[in-house]
């Protein structure tokens, strides 16, 4: 464990609303990064995916840079404009 992920063990610990804010934060950064990486993966641009979903560039930035209100409808929209299809779990 390194220096980062020790403080902020450290803080969850002495802070229940840091370590709530903390893990829903993560929960969207994972979720836009997930995003970004399938589309990469598939050699694909914003561009193009703004594309088959007739939006701008700028908007497919945010979804991937601030996913916090995504909607599960664009979630899906996004998926199928990478070809996949959009699996949702709950844990």
């Amino acid at each position: 464990m390194d220096d980062l992920e020790k403080y902020i063990e450290k803080r969850k610990k002495k802070s229940p609303s840091f370590a709530k804010s903390f893990e829903v934060g993560y929960e969207n950064f994972r979720m836009g990064f997930l995003l970004r990486q399938t589309r990469e993966e598939l050699g694909m641009t914003q561009e193009e995916v703004a594309k088959k979903l007739r939006t701008k560039k700028s908007a497919i930035s945010r979804i991937e840079n601030h996913a916090e209100d995504i909607r599960l409808s664009t979630l899906n929209r996004y998926a199928e404009a990478l070809g996949r299809k959009l699996h949702v779990v709950m844990q």
